[in-house]
């Protein structure tokens, strides 16, 4: 049979595979290694996995690429990223470090409110130059499917504005980026004092205008006892439903405020950061079948003594996610890797569950199982050469990447 090209002498293959649907249990510790491994492409899809024996048997293409012995991994999933701004706020870092907590920070105007009026002033070219050379670094270090958020305008001209620049991302990277909604990040300093007449504007003006744009897979919500409270997020995520988005949360980052019980009882695709979620509220989520993605690195960022406990939901049989919240602010954290270090060290993941976590099970936190996460027949090429000895390396290795070779849909577009 005839494909496009075949990958051959991958020391090991890892394909994550594994029946349809997230992955739970002891399914999360199992990568799907073929040892001397080989795929073949055809359309930018797989076609066949197995060894290179097999496949060279049974498969011919103009194009065949060895692998050299190294590694091959799926691409890395990114859930949860927030790339479109302008100014960084390392200044902020330094007022943790000097005692400051972020809540602190941001009822003092700093925090998300301090990166609205850039964003707001800033043109989509510069935005956009800026959110694709963040997410070109992101490629480098083997990401290969990115959710991309807005949440740093807070008015309906400046959130469209970011819906069109991550539009473009999604049209002219050679990624797969998701578009997130987020006009629910914080209450812009106008509306501080006046939240009815903020959650007014987002449900009667900006998610009608949002929905008719076009652009946005998803809402997203930061629920949270400082932000959006209980009430508040039903209202918002109840009509971003209405009007056709799914829903994601930032739930239980701070404060068990019920965010994860909000979240199943929604039907939310996933709920992010559960740093102190409750235990009715993980059950929730099992029940619910809501994805629950762990941001370690904003955790580390703070410089918490407290993190999401992923290993209890892994022994729960929740299909854990975990993802880097990349943000201007809480966690400029681009790297996927060092983020399942951190999972692996400060949440009791083992390597095979942090990789599985950052690739097939991020990707059904994006609603994107069938698609990308793993390399099965049918989905995206999407592949990473890695010259490293084992999966184990990749969170062992702190600082630097040994990702080699970053592929997109078949197409090479990222080489070391």
């Amino acid at each position: 049979m005839r494909a496009d090209m075949i990958v051959r002498n991958c020391r090991q293959l890892v394909t994550l595979q594994g029946p349809p649907g997230p992955r739970t249990g002891a399914a999360m510790n199992d990568p799907g290694i073929i040892e001397d491994g080989a795929f073949a492409v055809k359309d930018g899809r797989i076609l066949a996995v197995g060894t290179s024996v097999e496949i060279l048997a049974q498969y011919t293409a103009d194009q065949v690429i060895s692998a050299e012995g190294k590694l091959v991994l799926p691409g890395f999933v990114d859930s949860h990223t927030h790339p479109v701004f302008v100014h960084t706020r390392e200044d902020e870092f330094a007022m943790r470090l000097a005692g400051k907590s972020y809540v602190e920070i941001s009822q003092a105007g700093g925090g998300i409110r301090g990166t609205i009026k850039t964003t707001r002033d800033a043109s989509e070219e510069l935005l956009y130059d800026l959110a694709a050379k963040r997410l070109r670094k992101m490629i480098s270090l083997g990401t290969t499917t990115v959710e991309a958020k807005s949440g740093y305008g807070l008015d309906t001209p400046s959130e469209l504005k970011q819906m069109r620049v991550i539009g473009r991302l999604a049209d002219e990277l050679p990624i797969t980026v998701v578009p997130s909604f987020m006009g629910a990040h914080e209450f812009p300093a106008e509306y501080k004092d006046d939240h009815d007449t903020y959650i007014k504007i987002l449900c009667e003006e900006m998610i009608p205008a949002v929905a008719d744009q076009g652009i946005a897979k998803f809402c997203d919500i930061f629920t949270e006892a400082h932000v959006y409270g209980i009430q508040e997020s039903r209202r918002v995520l109840n009509c971003a439903k209405e009007h056709g988005l799914k829903l994601k949360m930032h739930a239980d980052e701070i404060e068990p405020i019920g965010g994860a019980e909000l979240a199943a009882g929604l039907g939310c695709v996933s709920a992010d950061h559960l740093g102190a979620a409750s235990d009715e509220g993980i059950r929730a989520l099992k029940e619910a079948g809501v994805i629950p993605v762990l941001l370690p690195a904003t955790l580390y960022s703070l410089g918490s003594k407290n993190y999401a406990r992923g290993r209890f939901m892994i022994d729960s049989s929740l299909p854990v996610a975990i993802a880097t919240d990349y943000n201007p602010g809480s966690c400029n954290c681009d790297s996927l890797p060092f983020t399942m270090s951190l999972a692996c060290l400060m949440m009791g993941l083992s390597p095979a569950e942090a990789l599985c976590a950052s690739t097939v099970n991020a990707a059904y936190a994006l609603d994107l199982g069938a698609e990308v996460g793993s390399l099965e027949v049918g989905k995206r090429a999407d592949f990473v050469f890695w010259d490293i000895p084992s999966i184990n390396f990749i969170p062992y290795h702190l600082g630097s990447s040994h990702a080699t070779r970053v592929y997109s849909g078949g197409e090479l577009v990222f080489s070391n």
